[in-house]
């Protein structure tokens, strides 16, 4: 079965759902569950684990479909791989399972790095883990953890216990302590279900990735290259849907009194040529990004520092201008061209925020340490 095969089902039962996901900011539980039995949740976790051993080019495809078709579920995805890919990078050694569930569809992953005390920092959590016995004692807050309440596991940070370095667990759902512990209610992507959450958990040492201390290497090493890539992909995604619905609605608009379509008038025209053109060049940027993280090279770095804020800002921009050319028709709902216009809204805002990764570009290619 190929790549298309698998997903094209889940396209259609999202692209069903997706205006009520929105009306009702629900979790989209049927394209979460289509998901599940398409194995693409196990699209590039290798093949003896279960999973499909795809790579970066196709993860950008199938996350910029889905978000073509429900940003929510897009999104959802994305933080189930950016979390897989960081449990195959260092298994728990206490969760010997973990990976073949992840890759079969059973277990849906998140991420639970946010808090409200570092803010967009993710790589910087204030909370602190304590010795437990044999064990650890987790007591974080977390913030915007997508799927909370539905993911199956969480990837959660917290300083270590004895030093102020990241340690990073994975944690079972149905661990006792693991709670939600409030609502969300967003702009746009409303059925992430990015609530906040509690951690107030023991776990075995077994369940810590990697060694202890090793949690801030793996946030940038393998979290923020296949997050940034992929929230670009849910960029691209939106961008797509903004431009292929403008394209509609002004070809097939009439303005009665001069017998033409709206895309008639060279305004709008010229507007969808740059939203067009806009587009393209972004797409070219993300695909020469993923060659870059499926082959590394010595600007890798800055591929993954780039494609997400290009891509963050390209979705504000082309969405803005769907709006604009479709005018009343996109601001009353209909042509749902305002769901792409709020869903974009968070890509920029999202951490690393796009205004950061501006920042660690800037200092990358003027040879200043990151951090």
């Amino acid at each position: 079965m190929d790549l298309h095969e698998r997903l094209d089902p889940v396209l259609t039962v999202a692209r069903d759902s997706a205006r009520q996901v929105d009306t009702d900011a629900r979790f989209p539980a049927e394209s979460v569950e289509a998901l599940r039995g398409s194995g693409l949740l196990g699209l590039t976790l290798p093949d003896e684990v279960g999973g499909l051993g795809a790579g970066p080019h196709e993860m950008v495809e199938t996350i910029s479909s889905l978000a073509g078709a429900c940003g929510s579920t897009a999104m959802i995805y994305l933080m189930h791989v950016s979390a897989s890919m960081a449990v195959a990078a260092t298994p728990p050694p206490g969760l010997p399972d973990l990976l073949p569930a992840l890759a079969s569809g059973k277990s849906l992953a998140s991420l639970a790095f946010s808090e409200a005390g570092s803010r967009s920092h993710f790589w910087a959590p204030v909370s602190k883990s304590s010795q437990n016995g044999d064990g650890v004692r987790l007591d974080a807050r977390k913030s915007w953890v997508t799927s909370a309440g539905h993911a199956d596991t969480y990837v959660v940070s917290t300083l270590n216990a004895d030093a102020d370095t990241v340690d990073v667990f994975a944690v079972p759902a149905d661990a006792p302590g693991v709670a939600v512990s409030g609502d969300w209610r967003g702009m746009g992507l409303r059925g992430n279900a990015s609530n906040p959450m509690t951690f107030d958990v023991a776990v075995p040492e077994s369940y810590r990735m990697g060694a202890a201390g090793g949690g801030f290497e793996l946030m940038l090493q393998t979290v923020m290259p296949w997050f940034n890539l992929g929230n670009a992909g849910v960029s691209i995604g939106l961008c797509q849907a903004a431009v292929d619905a403008a394209v509609r609605h002004t070809s097939a608009a009439k303005l009665e009194h001069l017998d033409q379509s709206l895309s008639a008038l060279p305004t709008i025209r010229a507007q969808l040529a740059k939203m067009s053109i806009d587009l393209a060049c972004t797409r070219s940027y993300l695909d020469r990004s993923a060659g870059r993280l499926a082959e590394p090279a010595d600007d890798t770095v800055l591929h993954v520092l780039g494609v997400k804020a290009a891509a963050n800002d390209a979705a504000l921009r082309i969405t803005d201008s769907a709006m604009r050319v479709c005018g009343g028709a996109a601001f009353s709902e209909h042509l749902q061209v305002d769901r792409y216009f709020r869903d974009a809204r968070a890509g920029s805002v999202m951490a690393p925020t796009a205004d950061v990764l501006y920042d660690f570009y800037g200092k990358a290619i003027t040879n200043q340490p990151l951090f």
